[in-house]
């Protein structure tokens, strides 16, 4: 119904992570775009005019999904934080692209070990290698996506 760049009072509790997947005319109406009051160009006011166009999807995410506003040290420590917990704990990557790619089939596993092949001895690497000998493993029935 409406997008507000930070406001006093929430409309609602849905907020706006900053995940947005655009056609390739953003780029023309993004030049349509004049300052804030900020001074700043607002990707708010480019969703806006997506909105009024009728071509603004929304998705709600759903559980098992995490936001974090990391606007300050202090949030985005707490974000580093649980990434790492979670990523430990259950022995899986974060936002692995290829991991992602590999489940919707977009590359397979010797795509996968040529590109660790490229990442030196990284932990990245380790992960990647471990990912094109065993597999995706789902922890919840469903593959990893964005």
């Amino acid at each position: 119904m409406s997008i507000e760049e930070k406001p006093d009072t929430p409309k609602s509790e849905h907020v706006v992570p900053g995940v947005y997947f655009y056609h390739s005319k953003a780029p023309t109406l993004a030049k349509q775009l004049k300052p804030s009051n900020r001074g700043e160009l607002e990707i708010t006011t480019l969703n806006q005019m997506y909105l009024q166009q009728k071509k603004l999807k929304l998705e709600i995410f759903g559980r098992g999904v995490a936001w974090f506003d990391t606007g300050t040290h202090h949030s985005l420590l707490q974000a580093a934080n649980f990434i790492e917990t979670i990523e430990e704990r259950q022995g899986m990557m974060i936002g692995c692209s290829e991991e992602i790619a590999l489940s919707n089939k977009w590359i397979n596993k010797d795509m996968i070990r040529q590109i660790a092949n490229r990442l030196g001895t990284s932990t990245y690497r380790q992960y990647l290698v471990q990912l094109a000998r065993e597999g995706i493993r789902e922890s919840n029935g469903n593959p990893p996506s964005f």
